[in-house]
């Protein structure tokens, strides 16, 4: 199961970020990516080094775990936590690719503050506000059951982290100083992650 979950994740790394960063530049000719100019210290940096931590330890997790240096959670090391991850991890990787896909060439990771992009309001986003983060989530949750150590559950909690701050201090005021009142009704009602649940209004 190890070995299913480190190709599985391998494979969530290549079609969120190559193949999607391929088809982006492939329709605009700039591959989407923006770090590296945010000020150290500053939201946007903390919430980046965040993921690159929760990442790396995510697909380190398996590794570690075919390699037989990394012992499971006594608890959750059963064959059906195992299946019931590997059904969330699938979902979870295919909905990530909807959801980019959906948005078009508006589609980012990470916040240029001088940059306007569109508004994405179509399905997906007319569940969540923020359906990539969402399947990134569920992505994380199956992985880490299917090799349920101690440093697969620490890097989905600091991914979780990462998402929720990187949506709430990050994208959400930049997305309302763009889009100002569209925004706000949109937030208003559309949940941030789930349906119906974070709710913005004003």
């Amino acid at each position: 199961m190890a070995s299913l979950a480190l190709v599985l994740a391998l494979l969530y790394v290549v079609l969120a970020f190559g193949v999607r960063g391929a088809i982006q530049w492939r329709r605009t000719g700039d591959v989407g990516f923006r770090f590296g100019a945010e000020r150290r210290g500053s939201p946007q940096w903390w919430a980046r080094l965040a993921f690159v931590a929760a990442l790396v330890g995510g697909l380190l997790a398996p590794v570690l775990a075919v390699l037989g240096w990394l012992d499971p959670i006594a608890a959750l090391d059963r064959r059906a936590v195992a299946l019931v991850g590997t059904a969330l991890a699938l979902t979870g990787i295919i909905a990530t690719f909807v959801a980019q896909v959906a948005m078009g060439t508006a589609w980012r990771v990470g916040v240029d503050p001088d940059e306007r992009t569109d508004l994405v309001m179509r399905w997906p986003f007319t569940l969540v506000r923020n359906p990539i983060f969402t399947a990134m989530g569920v992505t994380a949750s199956g992985l880490t059951l299917m090799v349920p150590s101690v440093l697969a559950l620490a890097s989905f909690v600091v991914l979780l982290w990462a998402l929720r701050y990187q949506v709430v201090v990050v994208e959400e005021p930049y997305l309302k100083r763009l889009h100002g009142a569209q925004y706000d009704a949109y937030a208003a009602r559309v949940g941030r992650f789930l349906p119906g649940i974070g709710l913005v209004t004003t």
